[in-house]
């Protein structure tokens, strides 16, 4: 090979499979420590929140794992409809191997929502528009592993998963723009790429700590995953 990556090389899921264990064991690393950090600032050097006191901190584990749900079926969906297109086996695979650790944020996000809003709201659940279009989500992510578990010829659960993923990813801008479309109980966004947070540095600092931890667990969970899907296939 040489020195410029022969990116197509690794299409092939033989040869992405070393590298696949090689990322993931950095990233397993990475998550760990980036974790901790994120926890230690959140829990211990954030301050209390002037109206909701500590019940707050739960912020530091919800928003994350609300915001890679989201990403996680924008990135599942985006290799659905790459195999679809190429038939590219890598890809269906790679869809295959996100979808679970999709399903666990978008759970971890509506868990910790309602132990949030149980303090905030009076109730662990009311049907407002995010956390509708939220729960939504995690129906999408468990009916994309059901189809693809009652389909035996791996090819063709592949392209049926990829068709539902793709049409489920009208969901995702529904639950990011919920707060603005409807009037909802959920607060709005604390962070955001237009304008200054509207939150203190430290606890900024402990939500994109965790948000990078997630990201990295993401990673290194999905490219494990795949390195099982290419043993159980090839």
């Amino acid at each position: 090979m040489s020195a410029t990556i022969k990116w197509f090389w690794f299409a092939s899921p033989q040869s992405f499979f070393p590298l696949a264990g090689t990322i993931a064991r950095v990233c397993w690393l990475g998550a760990a420590l980036l974790a901790g950090a994120g926890l230690y600032v959140g829990f211990f050097v954030a301050p209390t929140d002037a109206q909701q006191g500590e019940a707050y901190r739960i912020i530091f584990i919800h928003v994350p794992a609300a915001w890679m749900s989201m990403f996680l079926y924008l990135v599942m969906a985006s290799w659905a409809a790459i195999g679809l297109a190429l038939n590219t086996r890598l890809s269906g695979m790679m869809a295959s191997a996100i979808a679970p650790t999709g399903a666990l944020f978008t759970f971890i996000a509506l868990w910790t929502g309602a132990l949030w809003g149980r303090p905030t709201w009076g109730a662990y659940w009311v049907w407002d528009a995010r956390l509708t279009s939220e729960l939504v989500l995690l129906f999408l992510y468990l009916g994309f592993m059901a189809l693809q578990a009652a389909i035996d010829d791996p090819r063709r659960a592949d392209r049926a998963g990829a068709l539902l993923a793709i049409v489920g990813v009208v969901n995702v801008p529904i639950i990011y723009y919920s707060v603005q479309w409807w009037n909802t109980l959920h607060q709005g966004a604390s962070v955001s790429l237009t304008r200054a947070p509207s939150m203190a540095s430290t606890m900024l600092t402990g939500m994109l700590l965790m948000a990078l931890a997630f990201w990295l667990y993401s990673i290194a969970a999905a490219l494990t995953r795949v390195r099982c899907i290419i043993l159980e296939r090839e």
